[in-house]
């Protein structure tokens, strides 16, 4: 287990609009805003993207990720954590649950998803954090440990 005490910063609220791109628009904010690590809360409308929803094949390392399109517009909830990438940069680690006509998709937003209408953000910047996403060699994956001055 790895643990840093920080403190609550700023808070943010985004409205985010048709045609937004998650998660550029919002790594594109914690940028130009200087916020290195946050909690992130949204909910809203997507479409047009795909998410990450499991390896296809657990025991392979590093994974091959399971991609599944999002074609139509869903209604979503997520939440993530922006924390520094290897580059300095925010990167934002967020899960989505989107659903449509009674059926639900949940995953990972990284590879892309567009705003449909109206997407609502709250950001709530954490300061004092020590840590930062790093690539593990083993999966492939920008794990979360401490930073590297």
């Amino acid at each position: 287990m790895i643990v840093s005490e920080g403190r609550l910063g700023r808070v943010f609220v985004l409205r985010l609009g048709d045609g937004d791109r998650i998660p550029d628009a919002i790594e594109e904010f914690a940028r130009t805003r200087g916020v290195s690590s946050a909690l992130v809360a949204a909910l809203g409308g997507v479409e047009n993207g795909r998410l990450v929803t499991g390896p296809q094949d657990a025991t392979t390392m590093p994974p091959t990720a399971m991609l599944t399109a999002i074609d139509a517009v869903h209604e979503a909830a997520a939440v993530g954590t922006i924390f520094p990438g290897a580059d300095g940069a925010p990167r934002l680690h967020m899960h989505a649950a989107l659903g449509r006509a009674g059926e639900t998709r949940t995953g990972c937003v990284r590879p892309g998803l567009d705003v449909w209408k109206i997407f609502e953000v709250v950001v709530i910047e954490m300061t004092g954090l020590d840590l930062a996403r790093a690539k593990d060699p083993e999966t492939g994956f920008e794990l979360l440990g401490r930073a590297v001055s």
